[in-house]
């Protein structure tokens, strides 16, 4: 079990944000395995937290790699031949970046004068944009039909409604035709001003991008932080969302995963069997990330339980997630309470 160390959120440094480039959109509002030929190539000495190629020595991030976005977020891979291959999966902070981003948090929750106090409250709803950007009108090129969406919501709401006070209301789906877009290419240039250019509504506001991705990646998102910016969101594979063709990631709990992360949470592997984890009392320590459905598997054999591999913040299969902790609920309401409520 891991040392409580007070909920909260993350925060994420403000990202660079170019010029929105011309596209083509139409809006309706009734409503992790190979990459595709068109799917970057990932570096293999990337940053855990950052996604950092080839740094300069005494350069900032920002000021090396210009062309690629540097705020914190976190992604879900799909395993394949990219990660047999040692691609490094972009998906882990730092402990020193957990611990930071925490005490920013606490801070946080300080000055709203909700520091230490546990909170009930109704059902928040948030509010839904989600952008489908496309290549073309065919599926192939990423054209993915309103009842996929539809049924992403319900995926969510049946999720997050099991246990924690959350609830999401599909506001409209935005359809974005861009070549230059697809497909959302992992902290680029190209996913920062699409970013730019469509993302709507305050910190409360969930915006999420679906498209094909780079990377052999299912979907990554950005945590709360003290100050809006264009980059805040989640984006997700196409054909993960339900009834989709990425088996067996395609019943639409990438994007519950990815939405954990918007929420405030970390993966249950997070700092493995260390003290800290996770910072969630009730999850079970868990060395590494789980793949497939592994019962009765135990990477921390000092400490009580057996992996948390049914939890939507392992990387476990689909069909094999199923369940968020009190504790977790507890810490997505207090990043809500610290960054997010309006």
């Amino acid at each position: 079990m891991r040392a409580w160390r007070s909920a909260g959120a993350i925060v994420a440094a403000l990202a660079l944000v170019g010029a929105p480039a011309p596209s083509s959109r139409a809006t309706t509002a009734d409503e992790c395995l190979d990459p595709g030929p068109n799917t970057a190539q990932a570096p293999s000495d990337v940053d855990p937290a950052l996604s950092r190629p080839d740094i300069t020595p005494g350069l900032s991030p920002a000021q090396a790699r210009p062309d690629v976005d540097h705020t914190l977020s976190a992604a879900r891979a799909r395993p394949g031949p990219q990660a047999a291959a040692g691609l490094h999966d972009p998906n882990h902070l730092t402990a020193d970046q957990v611990q930071e981003l925490q005490r920013l948090t606490e801070q946080a929750l300080a000055r709203r004068g909700l520091a230490g106090r546990p909170r009930t409250m109704a059902t928040v709803t948030i509010p839904v944009i989600v952008h489908l950007i496309s290549a073309d009108a065919t599926r192939e090129g990423g054209n993915i039909p309103d009842s996929m969406v539809t049924a992403q919501i319900d995926v969510l709401n049946a999720a997050y409604g099991a246990v924690t006070e959350f609830a999401f209301e599909l506001v409209r789906i935005d359809r974005v035709v861009n070549p230059a877009w697809y497909p959302i290419i992992y902290q680029s240039a190209a996913e920062r001003e699409m970013k730019a250019a469509l993302r709507v509504g305050g910190m409360e506001t969930l915006n999420i991008y679906v498209a094909d991705l780079s990377d052999s990646l299912l979907g990554w998102a950005t945590y709360p932080q003290p100050a809006l910016d264009a980059s805040d969101g989640v984006v997700i594979l196409g054909e993960s969302l339900p009834g989709g063709t990425s088996l067996p990631y395609n019943e639409g709990d990438t994007a519950v995963h990815e939405v954990g992360h918007w929420l405030n949470l970390f993966h249950t592997f997070q700092n493995g069997c260390t003290e800290d984890g996770d910072l969630v009392d009730d999850t079970p320590a868990e060395a590494s990330q789980a793949r497939g459905c592994p019962e009765g598997r135990d990477t921390c054999t000092e400490d009580p339980g057996e992996d948390p591999i049914h939890n939507y913040m392992d990387y476990s299969t689909d069909a094999c997630m199923y369940e968020f902790t009190p504790d977790q609920a507890s810490r997505m309401l207090s990043g809500w309470d610290a960054f997010r409520a309006p």
